[in-house]
């Protein structure tokens, strides 16, 4: 494991971002219709090589804040998590998902010393099994729900847009655009 700068754990519910515009990135995810979320899969994780490809990849900015390399292992691992997510959404009737503790992701998987080409690759997979699953589903499946640990509560739609919110906000954090 590289030896790292604690990171606090980012603890706030980010739900809201579903409903409303991001003062931060700017992305409005409640405007995001079902037939753009394939796209926007695409689209807000096709910068990434391009970042990862940067000299600077593994510094961090500030101590306590991910390099662009962290965040690129973060974003691979939001498009397997909601991935995962969204198949139990469609094979089961309201199901709970199970917690994801991404700052115990980052550490256990040591997001810092990461190969940059080698999370690329995994990101564009990844990326691509989240715009596939998202890209068979069909009229009803949209409204299924399932219930995050904490009781928030999801449709299909509702899950693609918070996840295409995370998408755009890492971006974001690295000074990237879409």
């Amino acid at each position: 494991m590289t030896e790292q700068q604690h990171i606090e754990p980012d603890t706030k519910d980010w739900t809201w971002t579903v409903e409303r515009r991001c003062p931060d990135c700017g992305f409005v995810a409640g405007e995001v219709g079902p037939d753009e979320v394939v796209g926007l899969v695409h689209r807000l994780t096709a910068p990434w090589p391009e970042v990862l490809a940067r000299p600077d990849v593994a510094t961090r900015p500030r101590p306590e804040v991910w390099s662009p390399l962290e965040y690129a292992a973060h974003v691979r691992d939001v498009c397997d998590v909601f991935g995962a997510r969204l198949r139990l959404m469609l094979d089961e009737e309201a199901p709970t998902f199970a917690d994801w503790d991404q700052d115990a992701a980052a550490i256990e998987k040591d997001y810092a010393a990461s190969e940059p080409d080698t999370v690329a690759d995994e990101l564009a997979i990844a990326a691509d099994g989240l715009a596939q699953g998202y890209a068979t589903v069909t009229g009803p499946q949209w409204e299924r729900r399932g219930i995050r640990s904490n009781g928030s509560e999801f449709t299909v739609l509702t899950l693609g847009r918070y996840c295409l919110h995370d998408l755009a906000h890492h971006l974001w954090d690295v000074g990237a655009t879409a």
